[in-house]
């Protein structure tokens, strides 16, 4: 099933399930996917790939104001940022595991050459396309630094 159709029966369940906190959740990612998709200069089908990137975007923007309302001594609105991140993050593909991610940019950096520092932003490039949904940005880059470091 499509991320739309299934992001719609699940708005349905949270409807008659009377979850509320599921609900806002869902029809923020309905909203996101409407705004990219009607976007000027736009396709009319997305791709998987776009579909995760924003389900990504959707959790980072959660996460980051869960943070800022931790600062700001408001425990219930963190909690419900954190809440609502959790549920966009089902819709994600599960994250590779530390060994999977290093034993695939192993294998990028073989095919590309790379033997130093220098040589990231070209693995950076072809890591990110082909681990995007599996992996966060931050921590392939990181991997991919400490790999060439160690070459």
């Amino acid at each position: 099933m499509a991320l739309p159709e299934k992001i719609d029966a699940d708005i349905k369940q949270a409807l008659k399930s009377k979850n509320k906190e599921r609900l806002e959740a869902l029809r923020s990612i309905k909203t996101a996917l409407t705004i990219a998709k009607t976007a000027k200069g736009a396709s009319k089908e997305m791709s998987e790939e776009d579909e995760i990137k924003i389900l990504q975007k959707l959790v980072k923007q959660r996460k980051e104001s869960a943070e800022i309302y931790k600062e700001q001594n408001r425990p219930e609105l963190a909690e419900k940022e954190q809440k609502e991140a959790e549920i966009i993050q089902e819709f994600l593909p599960k994250p590779m595991s530390d060994e999977e991610l290093t034993k695939v940019i192993k294998g990028i950096i073989q095919e590309t050459g790379a033997n130093s520092l220098a040589d990231m932003g070209k693995v950076m490039g072809i890591a990110t396309r082909q681990l995007a949904g599996k992996a966060e940005g931050k921590t392939i880059a990181d991997k991919v630094k400490a790999l060439l470091a160690e070459k």
